[in-house]
C-alpha cells in the first residue's frame, strides 16, 4: 500500500495495483494524521495476509 499526503493536509492510502478498467489506484481510506493511516494500513495487511 501507498500512503500519500493530500493538498488539504490529510493522508490517503492507495493500493499498489492499478485497476485495469480505470487506470488508477484504489482508494483505501482518507485519514487526518499519518499515525491513523499507518494504523489502518496494518489492519488492512492483517486481513489480506490471512
Amino acid at each position: 500500500m501507498v500512503i500519500l499526503r493530500l493538498s488539504n493536509g490529510k493522508y490517503r492510502i492507495y493500493s499498489r495495483k492499478i485497476n485495469s478498467k480505470t487506470g488508477k489506484r484504489r482508494n483505501l481510506g482518507t485519514f487526518d494524521s499519518l499515525a491513523e493511516a499507518k494504523k489502518h494500513e496494518k489492519e488492512i495487511q492483517f486481513f489480506t495476509k490471512s
